[in-house]
C-alpha cells in the first residue's frame, strides 16, 4: 500500500523519475513512499536544477532564480514562481498561482488561479486548477483536484504525522506531510485532505468531504449529509 510501484505506475514518462529511486546519491533512504517528501524537504531539487526558461512568460509574470520552465509551458500574468522549481513541457501556470519553491511539476500539468504549491511533486497530467493548496504532497499521473480542495500539511498540535493502517502504526518522521494521491485520483470541490492522507490509484472524494487516513485503490469517499426544508412563514 505504501510502495511507489503501487501508487505510481507511469514513472517512465516523468522526467525527474530519479527522485523515486530507492538508492540515490549513495543513500538507501526510501522505505515508504512518504520518504520522497524528506528528500524534497532536504533540498534535493536544488541539487538537480539547471535554471532555464524555454516556455512563454506573459508580461507581469514573476519568475525568480533557480527556476526551469519547459517548452510550451505558459506562465500567465500575475503568476509567481520561486525557486528551486522545475516545470516540464506544455504546462499552464495560471494568473494568481503561487509556486513557493522546492516543487517539481511534470509535463502537461496545471497550477491554476489562487493555487499555492510548496514542497510538492506533480506527476504528468496532474491538475490543481482552482483555489487549491498543495503542500508537502505528491499528485500522481492524471490526478485532478476540484475547486477549493486543500491538502493540509500541518497538524494543529504541530506534532509529527503518524500513519495508521491495518492495526499498524507508522512514524513518518515528518511534521509537514500533506497527502499522497495515486494515479488517477479525483477530488470534488472544497474537499479537505488532512495531514498524512494516502489514497491508492483511481480513488474519488466527493465534494466538501474531510478526509484522513489510508484508502486502497478505487475507493469512493463520501460524506453523508441530510438536507432539510421548511416552509417560509409570513411574519
Amino acid at each position: 500500500m505504501f510502495t511507489i510501484d503501487y501508487l505510481f505506475s507511469n514513472l517512465e514518462s516523468f522526467f525527474a523519475k530519479e527522485i523515486f529511486l530507492k538508492e540515490l546519491d549513495g543513500y538507501n533512504d526510501i522505505h515508504y513512499v512518504w520518504d520522497i517528501l524528506k528528500r524534497i524537504q532536504e533540498g534535493y531539487i536544488k541539487k538537480i536544477l539547471i535554471p532555464e526558461i524555454n516556455g512563454i512568460l506573459e508580461e507581469g509574470a514573476f519568475v525568480g532564480n533557480d527556476v526551469y520552465i519547459g517548452e510550451g509551458t505558459i506562465v500567465e500574468t500575475g503568476a509567481l514562481i520561486k525557486g528551486p522549481t522545475i516545470i516540464g513541457k506544455n504546462c499552464h501556470i495560471r494568473q494568481g498561482a503561487y509556486i513557493r519553491g522546492n516543487v517539481i511539476i511534470g509535463d502537461n500539468c496545471i497550477a491554476g488561479h489562487a493555487t499555492e504549491v510548496v514542497r510538492a511533486i506533480f506527476l504528468p497530467g496532474a491538475k490543481a486548477p482552482h483555489f487549491n493548496y498543495v503542500g508537502d504532497s505528491i499528485l500522481g499521473t492524471g490526478v485532478n483536484l476540484g475547486a477549493g480542495t486543500k491538502l493540509s500539511n500541518l497538524k494543529n498540535t504541530k506534532s509529527g504525522v503518524v500513519i495508521k493502517y491495518n492495526d499498524n502504526i507508522y512514524e513518518t518522521g515528518l511534521k509537514k506531510f500533506g497527502a499522497i494521491l495515486g494515479d488517477g485520483c479525483q477530488t470534488g470541490c472544497n474537499a479537505v485532505l488532512n495531514p498524512g492522507t494516502i489514497m491508492g490509484p483511481d480513488c474519488i472524494v466527493y465534494a466538501t468531504t474531510s478526509v484522513r487516513g489510508v484508502y486502497p485503490a478505487k475507493t469512493i469517499i463520501k460524506l453523508r449529509t441530510k438536507i432539510e426544508t421548511d416552509e417560509l412563514r409570513e411574519k
